[in-house]
């Protein structure tokens, strides 16, 4: 087999004589259109291309220069357009010029006579046939100076600017202070400036809203709060009791200038908003109410009665009391109240208390029964004046009520011991001695009362004794009996008191009865026999101490050879103790051990200085002899 060897094939020349071609055609176009360009370049030459305008201005052909005359002739507004400002019928109207706005023609000019000229020739080329085909317009550049703008508008800024004032009511002494208050009116410069740049970059004349931002006062209006505060302080407050019965307090008159100190004005939050409102100073308002309230405290007393033995009925002796004691919290908020009104006598607060045993109560509503214990002390040789306090002092017992299981004070009920209540300056013991004192007798009316109770088996809480024996307390309705030495009770309230307790559930009536013509005191319990009995042991005597000789001392006031024997006890000291036992069904409710110590208490006479043998003296005058 042979091979035969083809020769390789050779390629046509056609492909590389088009392309020739065309580079020539492509070298041919870009001579003739660079021809072109130069020649239009040329036929233009230091004027601005046809088809360019400026702000509505034609500048085609035109020089710089005539361009720039064209478009200062035509654009006039920087210097002849109006900017206007209003607030209310004030008006501001300035020009753009005013107002920092410059436009340099020159500028804006050459931005225009550089259009097709400022780039390759390509470029160029495209920028004239677009200006040449459709026209061109050029947006001007202007140049506003915000800080000449900003300072024409602060002028208007402090024209038209307000400071808000705030509502003031307040009190300097009694002189009511009223500001009213007014909103604020305050030029927003920057966002004004904002809209006035918008403005002027538009080239037409208008307006330009002034930003104005507005404050309000806290409180708004206190014209009607004034009026009420002076309304408040134009006279004199008089505070009054209601149904004021004789004896009662009052009235006060506050003035003005305290009435001031006890009110204050302050800012409250409502549902209209912030207000101010008139109020009374708690503490100070307070503080005033607590000084008077003492003077209307009245305690509420029960009824007093004594018991019929023949009906077993209560006959009513003195009327129950309500008793009463000032409110100051509602008096207070009446006062406040009252003054907003316009008042100015203004009746207080008080509550009431009603007692515990009202003037109908029964016998029965009380467990009041039956006499379940009485004592009857004898005093005779009183002084008038002993006498009247022994009376004075028992009265205040009478017809009382003690509550049941309540512990009763002789010192509480028998209220001040004096002059002004009734009673005399007599002899009391006093520190040991006897001596001349308001109230000399009452301790007749301990004893009597401690026998009655003693006796009666109410447990003993508190009892004193007195220094030394009193034969007052020994006498019997024949004679005296020395068994009853250390059944005394003495008072001295409050330092001395006596006190016992009412054990039983019903209530417990004490009465006193002062007996002149048998110169006794009868004190009566009356309640209901719960059917205890009571044994009282024999006394024992102990350490018993002998009465020395009578004591003789000097008076500056007697005169030569007077004797004045200063009281009438001789009696020996001793130790004694009283025993009682209380029982009920058989069982102990109660021991009790009456402790009494008594000092030896001799004679004391005085004498008047150069008194001869003073003894002797007192004998013939049969004074200070045991």
């Amino acid at each position: 087999m042979a091979f035969v060897t083809l020769p390789p094939r050779k390629r046509s020349p056609v492909p590389l004589q088009l392309l020739l071609a065309l580079a020539g055609g492509l070298a041919l176009f870009l001579f003739s259109t660079g021809l072109l360009t130069g020649g239009y370049e040329l036929l233009f030459a230091g004027r601005i291309f046809p088809g360019i305008s400026m702000a509505g201005v034609d500048l085609s052909s035109l020089t710089p220069a005539q361009a720039t005359t064209a478009l200062q002739e035509r654009l006039s507004f920087p210097t002849t357009g109006k900017i206007v400002f209003r607030d209310g019928n004030r008006v501001w109207v300035a020009t753009p010029t005013q107002l920092g706005m410059v436009f340099d023609a020159t500028t804006n000019i050459q931005r225009a006579y550089q259009v097709g000229r400022q780039s390759n020739w390509i470029i160029n080329l495209a920028g004239q046939v677009n200006a040449w085909e459709t026209g061109m317009s050029i947006d001007p550049i202007v140049v506003i100076d915000e800080q000449t703008a900003r300072r024409y508008l602060v002028n208007i800024e402090s024209q038209i600017d307000q400071p808000m004032v705030e509502t003031d009511l307040h009190l300097e002494g009694a002189q009511v202070v009223y500001t009213a208050g007014h909103a604020g009116r305050l030029l927003n410069v920057d966002a004004t400036l904002a809209g006035l740049l918008t403005q002027l970059s538009s080239f037409q004349d208008g307006d330009v809203p002034l930003v104005i931002d507005a404050t309000s006062p806290q409180v708004l209006d206190a014209s009607a709060q004034a009026a009420s505060l002076r309304q408040i302080l134009s006279a004199p407050l008089t505070l009054t009791v209601p149904d004021p019965q004789t004896g009662d307090p009052g009235p006060w008159l506050i003035d003005q200038a305290t009435l001031a100190g006890i009110l204050t004005v302050q800012p409250v939050q409502t549902g209209a908003g912030p207000q101010y409102q008139v109020v009374a100073n708690g503490q100070a308002l307070v503080q005033w109410l607590g000084q008077i309230a003492p003077s209307l405290e009245r305690p509420s007393k029960n009824a007093r009665f004594y018991f019929d033995d023949a009906s077993r009925q209560l006959v009513l002796v003195d009327a129950a009391v309500t008793g009463r004691e000032l409110d100051v919290t509602a008096s207070q908020d009446a006062i406040l109240q009252k003054l907003l009104q316009g008042e100015h006598s203004i009746p207080l607060v008080l509550a009431e208390t009603q007692p515990a045993v009202p003037s109908n109560a029964s016998a029965a509503s009380l467990g009041i029964t039956t006499l379940v214990s009485s004592y009857t002390s004898y005093f005779r040789g009183s002084s008038q004046a002993r006498l009247q306090n022994i009376k004075a002092a028992a009265s205040r017992f009478h017809g009382l009520l003690i509550p049941p299981n309540a512990t009763f004070s002789m010192g509480d009920a028998i209220g001040d011991i004096s002059l002004n209540n009734g009673y005399a300056e007599a002899l009391i013991i006093f520190n040991g001695q006897t001596i001349t004192g308001v109230g000399g007798g009452v301790c007749q009316v301990s004893t009597t009362l401690f026998r009655a109770a003693f006796y009666g088996g109410y447990p003993i809480v508190e009892r004193h004794e007195h220094a030394y024996r009193v034969y007052y307390y020994e006498q019997t309705a024949r004679g005296t009996n020395p068994d009853l030495a250390g059944l005394d009770a003495t008072v001295y309230f409050p330092l001395v008191d006596l006190k016992f307790t009412n054990d039983r559930p019903y209530w417990l009536l004490m009465e006193t009865y002062f007996h002149a013509d048998t110169m006794s005191l009868e004190w009566k319990f009356y309640s209901t026999d719960d059917g205890r009995t009571v044994v009282v042991q024999p006394s024992e005597v102990r350490n018993v101490v002998s009465v020395p000789d009578p004591v003789f001392e000097e008076n500056p006031s007697l005169g030569a050879g007077e004797i004045s024997q200063m009281d009438w006890w001789y009696e020996d000291g001793a130790d004694i103790t009283i025993t009682r036992v209380v029982s009920l069904g058989g069982q102990v409710l109660d021991t009790y051990s009456a402790q009494t110590h008594y000092d030896p208490h001799p004679y004391t006479c005085q004498y008047g200085p150069g008194t001869v043998d003073p003894e002797a003296r007192a004998a013939q005058l049969g004074l200070c002899n045991p």
